[in-house]
């Protein structure tokens, strides 16, 4: 585990395990605390969607809300979480955009809120994202930043998105110099995961979305990490009951951490683990590589990577290996992709600290590293060399 004092405690409220929402048989509940104080619910399961305009009601009430969505989740669900709110008398605007990872730019935030503002929309008004990691982080920026900031309610239809992005608060945009370097902290007044949802996905995306949960796993729970694994074949087939219960455990994890660290200035590190490279090698791949793949092999890699520090015990990277593979993710980088613009990109990572780049690093699956004793960090430095080595070697045995 993380730690005695693990996530959940601390300033925001006492950890809260998942709790059953009456009437909805599989659907659980999760308090999220914030920095201030506050918290948000969190509700995972089927046909939950039947509950949204009671729960706008109590936790988001405005005059009127901007339905956020890219094209093709509006055209799988736009109409249906449109008509649920008109049918409860809620005014609604839908507002799309191009679907893609390509499309989360500072252009398509100008465009989304100038949008907003013809049509409108007041300070009494309210964003719903529906979508994917790509529409939480978008629509959840335009939100943080019209007008100063105005309510905004996650509404995830992928698993990405469902079992992290959804949860902690981070909205943003891509730039030329990388992912997610411009945004703001904003969280959510409501995230409703309706399980249903997903039975549209593709099973590659199916894929790409679990790697959030095996991250949770590696860091944080070495029996949900194996679980995951087991349950692999279902979950990629759609598989109604592992769906929810994956989705729940996640946001159970995850929303203890950033209970305890919102705005990730110490123990938040933690959800980082395989991002630093993985991040790069994403952007390196001009978004290419799709993001639940870049994190799996930046798993991969940076497990490896604290096996030679001497850190991680040796069979991590070989373990993680097994289990991304067991989604049907890449477990080293394409061919192609080129090695010294990843190294450049890793440099200007958003994480580094003093000009030094910082990785999350195993003692092994489930227990994350914490430093020596009067010195604790949940992320370290490594040697340059060392880190050229680590792709290098990766490269070499592509998949």
């Amino acid at each position: 585990m993380l730690s005695e004092d693990g996530p959940g405690e601390g300033r925001g409220g006492e950890p809260e395990s998942a709790r059953p929402v009456p009437g909805f048989p599989g659907a659980h509940r999760i308090r999220v605390a914030t920095s201030s104080g506050a918290a948000y619910p969190v509700e995972v399961g089927p046909g939950l969607l039947r509950r949204l305009p009671d729960l706008l009601d109590e936790y988001a009430p405005a005059h009127r809300y901007a339905l956020i969505g890219d094209k093709q989740v509006m055209r799988f669900h736009g109409e249906r979480v449109g008509g649920v709110l008109r049918e409860a008398d809620l005014q609604v605007d839908a507002v799309e955009f191009p679907e893609g990872e390509e499309h989360k730019t500072r252009t398509e935030w100008a465009r989304l809120t100038d949008t907003l503002l013809r049509l409108g929309l007041g300070r009494d008004g309210c964003v719903l994202a529906l979508g994917g990691g790509v529409t939480g982080d978008l629509a959840g920026f335009v939100a943080a930043t019209y007008m100063r900031g105005i309510p905004v309610v996650q509404l995830p239809t992928s698993l990405v998105a469902m079992v992290d992005s959804s949860v902690g608060g981070k909205t943003g945009v891509d730039v030329p110099s990388g992912k997610n370097l411009v945004g703001a902290f904003h969280p959510p007044r409501l995230v409703l995961a309706d399980t249903d949802l997903t039975r549209t996905l593709p099973r590659a995306e199916r894929s790409q979305g679990l790697v959030e949960a095996l991250k949770h796993g590696a860091i944080a729970d070495p029996t949900y990490l194996t679980r995951i694994q087991e349950l692999a074949p279902r979950l990629l087939e759609g598989d109604d009951g592992p769906t929810a219960e994956v989705v729940t455990r996640s946001v159970e994890i995850k929303g203890r951490v950033v209970g305890r660290d919102e705005k990730e200035g110490g123990l938040r590190q933690v959800l980082n683990f395989g991002h630093t490279l993985g991040h790069a090698l994403e952007a390196a791949s001009g978004y290419r590589l799709p993001h639940g793949s870049a994190v799996a092999v930046g798993m991969v890699l940076e497990a490896r990577l604290g096996e030679r520090l001497g850190i991680t015990r040796t069979g991590t990277a070989r373990q993680l290996e097994a289990a991304v593979r067991a989604l049907e993710v890449p477990a080293s980088p394409p061919s192609g992709l080129p090695l010294d613009q990843a190294l450049d990109l890793l440099e200007r990572d958003k994480k580094a600290r003093k000009g030094e780049v910082r990785f999350v690093l195993l003692d092994e699956p489930g227990q994350v590293h914490r430093g020596k004793a009067g010195s604790e960090a949940w992320s370290h430095p490594a040697p340059a060399g060392l880190i050229r080595q680590v792709l290098e070697s990766s490269f070499a045995s592509g998949d």
